[in-house]
Protein backbone atom coordinates (compact mmCIF):
# COMPACT_ATOMS: atom_id res chain seq x y z
CA UNK A 1 0.00 0.00 0.00
CA UNK A 2 2.88 2.27 0.95
CA UNK A 3 4.45 1.69 -2.42
CA UNK A 4 1.09 2.34 -4.63
CA UNK A 5 0.65 5.69 -2.81
CA UNK A 6 4.14 6.86 -3.20
CA UNK A 7 3.73 5.86 -6.91
CA UNK A 8 0.44 8.20 -7.12
CA UNK A 9 2.14 10.74 -5.15
CA UNK A 10 5.54 11.05 -8.13
CA UNK A 11 2.20 9.99 -10.83
CA UNK A 12 0.60 13.03 -9.08
CA UNK A 13 3.14 15.88 -8.97
CA UNK A 14 4.31 15.26 -12.89
CA UNK A 15 0.69 16.32 -13.78
CA UNK A 16 0.12 19.25 -11.44
CA UNK A 17 2.75 22.01 -12.07
CA UNK A 18 1.41 25.58 -13.52
CA UNK A 19 1.27 25.58 -17.62
CA UNK A 20 4.31 27.64 -18.77
CA UNK A 21 3.48 30.87 -20.59
CA UNK A 22 3.43 30.62 -24.34
CA UNK A 23 6.28 32.34 -25.50
CA UNK A 24 6.40 30.48 -29.17
CA UNK A 25 6.11 32.85 -32.31
CA UNK A 26 2.16 33.34 -32.96
CA UNK A 27 1.32 32.68 -36.51
CA UNK A 28 -2.21 33.70 -36.32
CA UNK A 29 -3.43 34.81 -39.60
CA UNK A 30 -4.55 34.86 -43.36
CA UNK A 31 -2.48 33.35 -45.60
CA UNK A 32 -2.44 33.26 -49.98
CA UNK A 33 -1.10 30.37 -51.35
CA UNK A 34 0.10 28.37 -54.15
CA UNK A 35 0.21 25.33 -54.38
CA UNK A 36 0.89 21.79 -56.52
CA UNK A 37 -0.94 18.88 -56.10
CA UNK A 38 0.72 15.92 -57.37
CA UNK A 39 -2.76 14.57 -58.79
CA UNK A 40 -4.35 17.62 -59.45
CA UNK A 41 -1.82 20.16 -60.85
CA UNK A 42 -1.62 24.09 -59.83
CA UNK A 43 -4.15 25.63 -57.26
CA UNK A 44 -4.59 28.78 -54.96
CA UNK A 45 -5.79 28.60 -51.58
CA UNK A 46 -6.24 30.82 -48.48
CA UNK A 47 -4.61 29.51 -45.27
CA UNK A 48 -6.70 30.53 -41.85
CA UNK A 49 -4.16 30.04 -38.74
CA UNK A 50 -5.80 31.11 -34.96
CA UNK A 51 -3.67 29.78 -32.19
CA UNK A 52 -5.45 28.08 -29.71
CA UNK A 53 -4.13 30.19 -25.79
CA UNK A 54 -5.14 27.54 -23.77
CA UNK A 55 -3.54 24.68 -25.16
CA UNK A 56 -0.48 26.69 -26.23
CA UNK A 57 2.71 26.06 -23.70
CA UNK A 58 5.76 27.65 -24.18
CA UNK A 59 7.43 27.44 -27.45
CA UNK A 60 4.61 24.73 -28.52
CA UNK A 61 1.70 26.25 -30.48
CA UNK A 62 -1.50 25.00 -31.09
CA UNK A 63 -3.99 26.11 -33.77
CA UNK A 64 -7.22 25.98 -35.59
CA UNK A 65 -5.94 25.11 -39.17
CA UNK A 66 -8.62 25.91 -42.59
CA UNK A 67 -7.07 26.08 -46.05
CA UNK A 68 -10.34 27.09 -48.66
CA UNK A 69 -9.42 26.08 -51.88
CA UNK A 70 -12.04 27.50 -54.34
CA UNK A 71 -14.41 24.87 -56.71
CA UNK A 72 -13.41 22.45 -54.03
CA UNK A 73 -14.16 23.39 -50.48
CA UNK A 74 -12.90 24.17 -47.50
CA UNK A 75 -10.39 21.43 -45.54
CA UNK A 76 -10.25 21.96 -42.13
CA UNK A 77 -8.11 20.46 -39.27
CA UNK A 78 -5.43 21.74 -36.36
CA UNK A 79 -1.85 22.32 -35.98
CA UNK A 80 1.07 21.75 -33.84
CA UNK A 81 4.32 24.18 -33.65
CA UNK A 82 7.29 23.97 -32.15
CA UNK A 83 9.89 27.27 -33.23
CA UNK A 84 9.52 27.12 -36.89
CA UNK A 85 8.11 24.04 -37.74
CA UNK A 86 4.61 22.94 -37.81
CA UNK A 87 2.65 19.95 -38.03
CA UNK A 88 -0.75 19.95 -39.89
CA UNK A 89 -3.83 17.77 -40.17
CA UNK A 90 -6.78 18.40 -42.34
CA UNK A 91 -9.62 16.94 -44.15
CA UNK A 92 -11.69 18.22 -46.40
CA UNK A 93 -15.45 17.09 -44.68
CA UNK A 94 -18.47 16.08 -45.76
CA UNK A 95 -16.22 14.30 -49.10
CA UNK A 96 -16.25 10.59 -49.97
CA UNK A 97 -13.19 11.28 -51.68
CA UNK A 98 -10.98 10.17 -48.61
CA UNK A 99 -8.87 13.77 -49.13
CA UNK A 100 -7.49 14.46 -45.93
CA UNK A 101 -3.93 14.51 -45.37
CA UNK A 102 -0.84 15.18 -42.89
CA UNK A 103 1.30 18.63 -43.23
CA UNK A 104 4.47 19.70 -42.05
CA UNK A 105 5.71 23.50 -42.68
CA UNK A 106 8.23 25.59 -41.95
CA UNK A 107 7.93 29.32 -41.17
CA UNK A 108 10.47 32.25 -42.42
CA UNK A 109 9.67 36.19 -42.57
CA UNK A 110 10.35 37.81 -46.15
CA UNK A 111 11.69 41.23 -46.33
CA UNK A 112 8.46 43.15 -45.65
CA UNK A 113 8.34 41.31 -42.11
CA UNK A 114 5.54 38.78 -43.52
CA UNK A 115 5.15 35.59 -42.25
CA UNK A 116 5.69 33.20 -45.05
CA UNK A 117 5.80 29.11 -44.91
CA UNK A 118 6.54 26.45 -47.56
CA UNK A 119 4.72 22.56 -46.37
CA UNK A 120 4.79 19.81 -47.88
CA UNK A 121 1.46 16.94 -47.44
CA UNK A 122 0.48 13.59 -47.92
CA UNK A 123 -2.72 11.98 -48.49
CA UNK A 124 -2.39 8.16 -48.13
CA UNK A 125 -5.97 7.63 -49.10
CA UNK A 126 -7.02 10.06 -51.93
CA UNK A 127 -6.60 8.97 -55.35
CA UNK A 128 -4.62 5.74 -54.09
CA UNK A 129 -2.08 8.52 -52.37
CA UNK A 130 -1.17 11.60 -53.15
CA UNK A 131 1.34 14.74 -52.08
CA UNK A 132 1.92 17.82 -52.87
CA UNK A 133 3.99 21.25 -51.92
CA UNK A 134 2.27 24.83 -50.79
CA UNK A 135 4.40 28.25 -50.53
CA UNK A 136 2.58 31.09 -48.11
CA UNK A 137 2.79 33.83 -47.15
CA UNK A 138 0.87 35.99 -44.62
CA UNK A 139 -1.49 38.74 -45.68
Amino acid sequence: MKKLFCLLLIFSSLYSHAKDVFIGNDYSGTYECIGHDDSEGVYAGTVKLKLVPAQSTGEYGAYDFSLQVPEYGTYVGQAAAEKDVMGINFVLPNSDTKDYGTGIARFNKNKDGKWTFKKYYYEAEYKNGNFGIEECTQK
